[in-house]
């Protein structure tokens, strides 16, 4: 009997034991992992994680309505808001690690506001029909430390027309010798320029209240008819810690811009340029309610051209007016710290 009870017990102490360590490890890893989704806790835990997605959901859903009044943070915000999606990660993985399904349930506001916003750029909208004519547009950089290299890459684009911005005088006779083999026809304007493979006519300065030449309009004779081509690079935005979002002059030369595009008697208009902004940007209004972005009619994603080496937004365009984008893309980067764009134009509606 005493033999029996010592294997008895030697049984409990090892076995058995062991078995009840893991009930109660599983048991706790339960309770701790798993359990702490479930119970009440879980909808009181979190809110102001909760609080914080249904103000972010607002944010995408009122971006136009962000003021500007403060450093211009509405113009900044939109400028860089399909990041905005980043900060739903964020606050996911915040929701997960305090277990709250209230916060969880919240996240699903900004969520379907940010698809709202953006999930159609990731459709592709590229069309494979033929083309009238394939424009390209290009902020060269005025460092450009290979400008031939660059005029070399853009020629090859297979571009019927094309805009430059930023040509340093000092680049220009590297532009104009390497482009003139492929462009019969070209004006360069201050530091914008358009080559064309077709008559250019009614050559003229846009004044877009910089006090230099940063713009310009040209009508080119197409095989399918005149065509207003507008080359333009609006001034340069700045994010400063003291005042902020600087863009005023930026916003008044968009305006200065719409307002020339709108009074223009032509039926097709192309603009073609680094405007320093995107298209949720409401300073652009002016030009972006009277037309048609390429990218987003035709394009294929966000297109993001700046910076080069790790793109955040698309600032430089191509919109047009009484033409339909066929297809749109962005172009191999050359020296510059923007990407080339390019797209497909029927002239023929």
């Amino acid at each position: 009997m005493a033999r029996a009870y010592t294997s008895e017990a030697a049984y409990s102490e090892n076995g058995g034991e062991r078995q009840g360590l893991w009930s109660r490890y599983t048991g706790n890893r339960s309770r701790g992992g798993f359990a702490g989704w479930s119970g009440p806790g879980k909808w009181r835990r979190g809110m102001l994680l909760a609080a914080l997605a249904l103000l972010l959901g607002l944010a995408f859903f009122l971006h136009a309505e962000v003021p500007n009044a403060i450093g211009n943070l509405g113009s900044l915000w939109e400028t860089f808001l399909p990041w905005g999606g980043l900060l739903i990660v964020v606050l996911l993985v915040a929701a997960v690690l305090r277990r709250s399904a209230t916060a969880l349930v919240a996240l699903l506001v900004p969520t379907l506001m940010w698809v709202n916003l953006f999930g159609g750029p990731f459709n592709d909208k590229t069309g494979s029909g033929p083309a009238d004519l394939t424009v390209v547009t290009h902020n060269v950089n005025a460092d450009n430390a290979d400008p031939r290299g660059t005029a070399k890459s853009l020629a090859g684009s297979g571009a019927d027309i094309l805009a430059l911005e930023e040509v340093s005088p000092a680049q220009a006779a590297s532009y104009r010798s390497e482009l003139g083999r492929t462009y019969r026809f070209h004006k360069l304007t201050g530091t914008v320029g358009i080559w064309s493979k077709y008559p250019m006519s009614d050559i003229r300065t846009v004044d877009i209240k910089m006090g230099w030449p940063r713009a310009m309009r040209a009508t080119v004779r197409t095989p399918k008819g005149e065509v207003a081509v507008y080359a333009a690079h609006l001034p340069s935005v700045r994010v400063q810690f003291r005042s902020g979002f600087t863009a005023g002059k930026r916003d008044g030369s968009a305006e200065a811009l719409g307002e020339a595009i709108a009074h223009d008697p032509a039926d097709k208009v192309l603009l073609l340029g680094d405007l320093n902004g995107t298209m949720n940007d409401r300073a652009l209004a002016p030009i972006t309610s009277q037309m048609r972005s390429a990218q987003g009619a035709a394009g294929d994603g966000f297109g993001f051209t700046w910076p080069a080496s790790f793109p955040m937004a698309r600032i430089d365009q191509i919109m047009v007016k009484g033409a339909d984008p066929v297809s749109a893309w962005t172009l191999p980067a050359t020296d510059s710290d923007h990407l080339p764009i390019a797209a497909k134009i029927n002239l023929t509606e």
